[in-house]
């Protein structure tokens, strides 16, 4: 049992969540670099060299130089089993982001120095406050011109809703940029520049009070380090890791993930102020990951990660015990035992079989079609689900039909294995009888993967025809007669793929007007 305990204790599973080109996959790769997963870091863009970066896998990711689906990494440091869940930064593809935060301990926010808190971190931002889940913020870019430093704390402090507690403090920008005060323990660590692919660079710690600080930082910038700590010790927020474990104080560090200046300091203060696999809520209380019971959920199903296969591949996070390659498993929505067939791990596309998991691990299993994303697989006698994964509220919609009608059964099996996944969601016109469907997406440029997709992986050419709505309900009323319902005429009954009837409209006033005109009726921005 002891050993059981000791490999959950070591681990520690957190998601990276960013803007776009806020640097995030960089900053992943150079934890690799340091776990010595990898041994030369590839420039995510394709600019310095042809490789693309070990986390960015899917033909239209390298095409494009985004992320469009979340990768899970694994290494070892320190002692450590470290889990890193990296997500798509851009804001298209926040579904899965969000899915992915839900299989994580902890995040890891990675600000722009020069551009503060953006629009898609503050969106993650809120799914990380609604799981009170710690937050660490990283400061990247510390190379480039930066805001002004107080500016940057000031911005996520308001913009977030979160207390900061600055651990270390940045000395000049930009071509200025000469080290990292550590406020604990009084000295300055200085870097000299390190070649971009590389993990080797001096980093050295002089106290502050050492004269050969004055050969590395002018007059001016002393002077002024000196009042800045003066003020940060008068008006920053105390470190406190009760209240940065609740998620309500986020630890901040300064550095740049490109020329890798204090990402090892920032990777060391992380794992000390973090757990092992926290306790998970289930149906039947909440659910210890020390205890021997395996079990796990399902957060994440990605179609044709082999195109040689055409395989399909549910990624799991274990809640408790552990996992056996050869275990007899009980999956609950299915209600049937069953054995996880090609149990693996992943680093970016390259897997690995894996005999042994623990909690905190994720892994991925082959899927015949028979998991959903929110499924629960424990030991067989054991019975119970882990808590829902909600379903966000599309904002985009449009009719989609197939150029080539004899190829409906191709067109049918893509969209709904696709759905599966996650990335659209499919509803069909209540009443109609037709077989229009209707996809809706968080961001349009899913439209985009949608089509590429269908064309690529299952032969099919589609025709997407957009539709005005921007608004959709959940009913969650489960008596209500949708025939009788009183609407508003820029509204469109539908349901999804389980049956729900939903409502659309083009105008949000439309909302409170339809709830105005049928009492009781109540509508939920997300479903279950």
């Amino acid at each position: 049992m002891t050993d059981i305990r000791k490999e959950i204790e070591k681990r520690r599973t957190f998601a990276i969540i960013s803007h776009p080109d806020a640097g995030k996959t960089t900053l992943t790769e150079k934890f690799l670099l340091y776990g010595g997963a990898i041994n030369l870091a590839g420039s995510v863009k394709g600019k310095a060299t042809a490789r693309h970066a070990v986390s960015d896998w899917m033909e239209i990711e390298k095409e494009r130089g985004i992320s469009v689906t979340s990768s899970v990494l694994q290494f070892n440091y320190d002692g450590y089993c470290i889990n890193i869940l990296d997500t798509p930064g851009h804001q298209d593809f926040s579904e899965d982001t969000y899915r992915t935060l839900m299989a994580a301990d902890s995040a890891v926010m990675v600000i722009d120095a020069s551009k503060g808190v953006e629009a898609q971190t503050r969106k993650l931002f809120k799914v990380c406050v609604m799981r009170h889940i710690p937050i660490f913020t990283f400061i990247n870019k510390m190379d480039r011109d930066a805001n002004d430093t107080f500016e940057l704390l000031d911005d996520i402090e308001k913009e977030l809703g979160i207390a900061t507690c600055p651990i270390n403090w940045p000395i000049g920008s930009g071509k200025s940029f000469k080290g990292v005060y550590e406020r604990g323990s009084g000295k300055i660590t200085v870097f000299a520049d390190t070649e971009k692919g590389t993990k080797e660079g001096e980093a050295r710690e002089i106290p502050l009070d050492s004269p050969e600080i004055d050969e590395i930082v002018s007059e001016e910038q002393k002077s002024q380090l000196m009042d800045e700590i003066e003020l940060l010790d008068g008006a920053s927020a105390e470190f406190d890791q009760e209240l940065v474990s609740k998620g309500e104080l986020s630890p901040v560090f300064f550095g740049s993930a490109l020329t890798n200046f204090g990402v090892e300091i920032f990777l060391k203060h992380f794992l000390s102020m973090t757990t092992s696999p926290l306790p998970r809520m289930a149906d039947i209380g909440v659910v210890d990951p020390m205890e021997e019971s395996f079990s796990a959920f399902v957060f994440k199903i990605q179609a044709n990660m082999n195109k040689a296969h055409r395989d399909r591949i549910a990624f799991m996070r274990i809640c408790s015990g552990e996992f056996d390659a050869g275990m007899e498993v009980y999956h609950v929505q299915g209600d049937r035992k069953q054995r996880l067939s090609q149990p693996q791990q992943m680093m970016a596309q390259e897997r690995h079989i894996v005999d042994h998991a623990y909690a905190g691990d994720i892994i991925g299993v082959f899927d015949p079609g028979i998991f959903s994303i929110g499924d629960t697989i424990c030991m067989p006698g054991k019975k119970f689900s882990y808590e829902g994964i909600p379903t966000f509220a599309p904002e985009h919609f449009a009719r989609v039909r197939q150029v080539d009608t004899m190829k409906r059964k191709q067109f049918i099996k893509g969209i709904n294995q696709i759905a599966q996944e996650g990335a659209i969601q499919i509803f069909q016109e209540f009443n109609t009888g037709m077989e229009e469907i209707i996809v809706g997406v968080v961001g349009v440029l899913q439209f985009e993967v949608l089509k590429y997709r269908l064309e690529n992986e299952y032969n099919v050419d589609i025709i997407l025809e957009n539709l005005p709505y921007e608004h959709i309900r959940w009913i969650e009323n489960k008596d209500i007669d949708l025939n009788k319902l009183v609407g508003t005429s820029d509204m469109k009954k539908v349901k999804d793929l389980k049956g729900n009837p939903l409502l659309l409209w083009v105008n949000s006033w439309s909302i409170g007007m339809t709830l105005d005109r049928n009492e009781g009726l109540e509508l939920a921005e997300f479903g279950r």
